[in-house]
């Protein structure tokens, strides 16, 4: 049945393509990168031992001019708005009881109720990504019809699982579609700029910049 299929097979090619696609970004991140030629070697500058007053006036020394101090409130729902989008689904009660259920093995589960209010806060990340395309002159006068769709494919499988938890309408093509979206969100994360909230850390760590979080080893 093509109900068994969608909640089989094609979750499977789902993962495999998001796992190869995942990786195929990887190679392209360090084949289209250069080792940074400094101006010095490094071992020739004596370095300074930093206390932990240093290190924390180093970090606030570098936030500035960056978004962190021009605009903390997007900062803050952006970060938000990550996190969960990637720790919700993957500590989900629903989604590690299919693991148990389908590999023998699960992580650890947030109970049901926090998960709930976390959905919400989600979707008011969600609102306000949405409102600032639609009602912020300079944010409207950049966004395309993709930049609306990723919106849509971010929030499509929260949507539909909250629908499915409450049993809002029809259960079975409720979970269904659920399952399609988190299906199709896995295929484009590795395609689209969904892919930057797994290499995040990658690009701040490793390319050198003025909002990197190290000194960086890597340039485009």
């Amino acid at each position: 049945m093509l109900i068994d299929f969608i909640r089989g097979r094609l979750v499977s090619i789902a993962f495999i393509v998001f796992i190869l696609g995942m990786i195929f970004q990887l190679i392209q991140f360090f084949r289209l990168t250069n080792k940074k030629e400094w101006a010095y070697p490094p071992g020739e500058v004596k370095r300074e031992k930093k206390t932990i007053g240093k290190w924390a006036a180093f970090c606030l020394a570098s936030l500035r001019g960056t978004l962190w101090e021009t605009n903390p409130l997007i900062t803050i729902v952006t970060s938000v708005f990550h996190v969960l989008l990637i720790l919700v689904p993957i500590f989900l009660l629903g989604h590690n009881i299919l693991l148990d259920q389908f590999w023998g093995a699960s992580l650890w589960s947030l109970p049901e109720s926090p998960s709930d209010i976390l959905t919400l806060v989600f979707f008011a990340c969600i609102a306000f990504f949405l409102g600032r395309r639609l009602f912020l002159s300079r944010v409207r006068a950049i966004t395309t019809v993709y930049d609306y769709l990723v919106l849509l494919v971010a929030a499509a499988p929260f949507l539909t699982g909250f629908f499915a938890y409450h049993q809002w309408f029809h259960y079975p093509t409720i979970i269904t579609i659920h399952i399609l979206a988190g299906i199709v969100m896995l295929i484009t994360i590795p395609f689209t700029k969904l892919g930057h909230m797994l290499f995040f850390f990658l690009y701040r760590f490793l390319i050198g910049n003025e909002y990197s979080f190290a000194r960086g080893e890597r340039t485009w």
